[in-house]
């Protein structure tokens, strides 16, 4: 029995779940405390909820005394994870990005230093076709650039909103550099889910999501951490569901 338990909790320990964002006081008091105060309510998300996918960094890159109060208000545990700023994907499309990814790794290593990073998100643009030549160009860039800034490599996921890119050279071009195909379903667009690294990242953003389809979330996340880490992220909104949904999957896997 200790024998099984201590598998349970290491394979739970490498699943991580949250929201993409935290800081919504309509969240009250269905997810958070009714009396949570605004700059509690990342503290508050940390009590139930593993990890966060930080869109903040799509637009602006924190300072470190924005970072230093995350950090602050989060336990040991706890995983960032961090969506690239839209100037890398969306402005320069990949292109010519090593300074852009410099200032990006510098503004999050407090983070990886606290071995508390988690992956780095690139959600390409939908009008964004596939190209797996500049893809297999910007990770290997991308991946000595942040090395070099923090000291380690990055976990990398990419979300694709173009159809044409989900075919075998990008998926080989992400498995040369151990980067992650994210598997993102919504209710425009579902990503094959195909295993091209040594982890795993899913952003899980319908409408609706029954009881029976958390069981088949559940039961995808326990698999694949039998093999590696997995970051899942819900859609984050001003209604509480996509919290509530992450809370009700990690209790159950933990």
């Amino acid at each position: 029995m200790t024998d099984s338990l201590s598998e349970a909790r290491e394979e739970s320990s490498a699943v991580w779940v949250g929201c993409s964002g935290w800081a919504y006081p309509s969240w009250r008091p269905d997810f958070y405390p009714a009396k949570t105060q605004q700059k509690k309510l990342l503290e508050a998300y940390a009590a139930r909820l593993n990890s966060v996918e930080v869109n903040y960094t799509f637009r602006s890159l924190p300072t470190a005394s924005i970072v230093a109060g995350w950090l602050k208000a989060t336990p040991a545990e706890f995983r960032f994870s961090f969506k690239a700023p839209q100037r890398i994907t969306h402005f320069s499309r990949l292109r010519k990005t090593g300074e852009l990814v410099r200032e990006f790794a510098q503004s999050v290593r407090p983070v990886v230093l606290a071995k508390r990073f988690g992956l780095v998100l690139f959600q390409l643009p939908p009008n964004f076709g596939a190209d797996p030549l500049l893809l297999s160009e910007f990770l290997a860039e991308a991946a000595g650039v942040f090395t070099e800034a923090t000291g380690e490599a990055p976990r990398m996921a990419f979300e694709f909103r173009h159809a044409a890119w989900f075919a075998p050279e990008t998926y080989a071009a992400l498995a040369s550099h151990h980067a992650a195909l994210c598997v993102a379903e919504s209710d425009e667009l579902e990503t094959p889910d195909i295993v091209t690294g040594p982890y795993t990242c899913y952003r899980l953003r319908r409408s609706n999501y029954s009881e029976a389809e958390l069981d088949a979330v559940r039961a995808r996340l326990r698999e694949r951490a039998a093999h590696g880490e997995v970051f899942a992220y819900f859609k984050h909104e001003e209604e509480p569901s996509g919290p509530l949904r992450a809370a009700a999957v990690l209790e159950e896997l933990r």
